[in-house]
């Protein structure tokens, strides 16, 4: 890398790869820390652990003052770089993630404490043109996001069958703390002179992330009325609500067009390998279609393409494998043709925040930094170190190095982690319902 930085900034990269979603490095990350993050705070964030950490716990790891301690993470919180909580009765703060986190709420600020403009074509490089991060984030299992279906495309004959998490509406209902914030992916998309004209302030945000947005200035609480409103327009403006991939406490959902969502331009790339999908799929049911080509048109994903049949004439034909299942198509169809099916195979959604971030620890090989993340203290290295090194074991050999070792809790973890692994499923995804894994 040509690009001279400071080792606090690769401390700090360092830190945040060892997160499950990962962030590679790159000449373009390095210049997106340095306008984010000040030398002093990438050093005190390299420093901080994975899972939420209270004031006192910030500041013996700092080795400051507790009102010291508080002003740093105030001032991070202020920039939208960590998260201010409340975790029980505990008063926490959680460093948020690049995607679906600091990336995005450095672009809703409005106050000028960044450059948008600069961020926004170092955002475009690293994540559209660099491979690393795209892959990384985007092509996790479980997957960060998921798409929600247009409510009013649902057959009246699949109403009694659709979960409550399906449903971007009751998540509205169910939320304590609404949000409002610019549309991140939008709003890089206009400094680049790419932005098409769809609404920006759509970006909706829930429960505890939304209050620490508001709290800090970082987006506007609105009221459940005012968020039915900004969904019920985007929705009928044919925008694809794409959410936080959890049943409970959903904290986003975005409402994204084709053009400029950065999850929906990788889902074109990147196609089936994100698991983003809704557990409905478009299909033409009476034959009553005038091969207008508008839902071909209006698809977000190019799922549908017009053909040319045996007569010469050009035809819709859906690829369903490709499908989002947003019901934007049906929504445009003209002699009401296409209809929302559900999916024979419900998708795996993980119940909360917390499920979905060890299960992608396991995925990705990462579960030993979940478990000792004081990254400044030695022995935590070399427990990682072991515990990575006996979960990459055969069985037979992982067993012995367990007997040797007696530890039942690194049994469990290794039962756990084997139990996912894809030699257990005769090399099919991993079965996260499994029975196995949810023995006491």
């Amino acid at each position: 890398m040509s690009h001279i930085v400071s080792k606090n900034y690769y401390k700090l990269q360092q830190r945040l790869d060892k997160s499950p979603q990962g962030t590679p490095a790159s000449d373009s990350l390095f210049k997106i820390l340095q306008v984010l993050f000040t030398e002093k705070e990438a050093e005190l964030v390299s420093k901080l652990p994975i899972k939420p950490v209270t004031v006192e716990k910030a500041a013996k790891r700092w080795g400051m003052s507790i009102g010291e301690a508080k002003k740093h993470l105030d001032e991070l919180a202020d920039k939208g770089l960590v998260f201010d909580t409340e975790n029980g009765q505990e008063h926490v703060y959680l460093l948020a993630p690049p995607m679906a986190g600091f990336f995005e709420f450095s672009l809703m600020r409005t106050d000028g404490k960044f450059d948008r403009q600069i961020l926004s074509e170092l955002f475009h490089h690293y994540i559209n043109e660099e491979e690393g991060f795209l892959h990384s984030v985007l092509g996790q299992d479980p997957a960060i996001a998921r798409t929600l279906v247009h409510e009013d495309m649902i057959q009246p004959k699949d109403y009694s069958e659709v979960l409550d998490y399906e449903r971007a509406s009751q998540v509205i209902e169910t939320a304590d703390c609404i949000t409002v914030g610019t549309c991140y992916c939008r709003h890089k998309m206009e400094h680049l002179g790419k932005a098409c004209n769809q609404r920006q302030d759509v970006c909706l945000t829930f429960n505890g992330a939304a209050k620490s947005l508001s709290k800090h200035g970082i987006a506007k609480e609105i009221s459940k009325e005012e968020a039915r409103a900004i969904l019920n327009d985007c929705i009928k403006k044919g925008l694809v609500q794409i959410g936080d991939n959890v049943q409970n406490r959903v904290g986003w959902i975005c409402n994204c067009c084709g053009c400029c969502c950065e999850a929906l331009l990788a889902y074109k790339r990147l196609g089936c390998n994100m698991k983003v999908k809704t557990n409905f799929v478009a299909d033409f049911k009476n034959n009553d279609c005038r091969h207008c080509g508008l839902c071909a048109l209006k698809c977000p994903v190019k799922a549908i393409k017009m053909i040319e049949n045996s007569g010469g004439q050009k035809i819709p034909k859906i690829d369903k494998e490709r499908c989002l299942g947003c019901g934007v198509c049906a929504r445009y169809c003209t002699t009401k043709d296409i209809q929302m099916e559900r999916r024979e195979q419900i998708g795996f959604v993980p119940k909360d925040s917390f499920e979905r971030f060890v299960l992608s620890a396991i995925e990705q090989g990462k579960l030993q930094n979940l478990l000792f993340d004081n990254f400044d203290i030695w022995t935590h290295d070399v427990l990682r170190r072991l515990l990575k090194f006996i979960l990459d074991l055969s069985p037979i050999k992982r067993r012995l190095a367990n007997e040797q070792l007696r530890s039942r809790y690194i049994d469990k973890i290794a039962k756990t982690y084997f139990l996912l692994d894809r030699k257990l499923f005769d090399g099919k995804k991993p079965d996260y319902t499994h029975p196995e894994l949810h023995k006491k």
